[in-house]
């Protein structure tokens, strides 16, 4: 929190909130229920239809280093900063608010990859500076279904990455998918050149997909 308010530049009129995502194949993301839970507290915090949440400040919590706790098993969700602009069209990301969840995640530990066969995790690659920084210091983004392309909007500047910057850079072996939270939704997963500041902060991040958004029922 005190990251996002030290880096609002990058996104002055955002709000920081933050999403679950499911890492397992049979986790079921409905109902689920968050806790902040310390040594003399137990605080719940409300979980959106969409699931996601804001986490409140409160300072018992911070002295006791408290943890956040669901009511599913650990390795069965991965979870994200979700910082949003308003303004920016449905279905469109803003590159300063990406930048700016990345930030965010890295301070508050929400890294992709936590096994040490990921090198770029290691050393002064493990800051949110050299993660959020660096052409080497890549951090996962995720789409809401899966994804054909990704292309970059700045004005008359457009440029599609390439498919290296997509399915997490489409590296992964079966031994080193278990360790990314990307692991069953790889096919949802974008890089961007975060680091690249000649694409301005509101430059627009626009996805093609693989399928059609789902029909609202009648």
């Amino acid at each position: 929190m005190e990251r996002f308010e030290r880096e609002r530049a990058l996104a002055p009129q955002a709000t920081l909130r933050f999403q679950l995502l499911p890492r397992s194949r049979t986790v079921d993301m409905r109902g689920i229920t968050l806790r902040i839970a310390g040594d003399s507290l137990s605080v719940p915090v409300p979980v959106g239809e969409d699931n996601t949440f804001v986490l409140p400040r409160i300072d018992a919590a911070l002295r006791e280093d408290a943890a956040v706790l669901a009511n599913r098993k650990t390795t069965s969700m991965t979870w994200r900063a979700l910082i949003q602009s308003p303004g920016v069209p449905a279905g469109k990301r803003r590159l300063g608010d990406l930048r700016l969840e990345c930030l965010v995640g890295k301070e508050a530990g929400l890294v992709s990859n936590s096994s040490p066969l990921f090198g770029w995790i290691a050393g002064v690659l493990d800051t949110p500076e050299g993660v959020c920084n660096s052409p080497d210091g890549n951090y996962l983004f995720f789409t809401e279904r899966p994804v054909f392309g990704v292309t970059l909007r700045a004005g008359e500047r457009v440029e599609t990455l390439p498919f290296r910057m997509l399915y997490a850079g489409g590296e992964q072996t079966p031994a080193e998918l278990e360790y990314c939270d990307c692991q069953v939704m790889l096919d949802r997963t974008y890089y961007v050149p975060l680091w690249d500041r000649s694409w301005p902060d509101d430059t627009l991040v626009e996805f093609e997909y693989m399928t059609a958004p789902p029909q609202e029922s009648p």
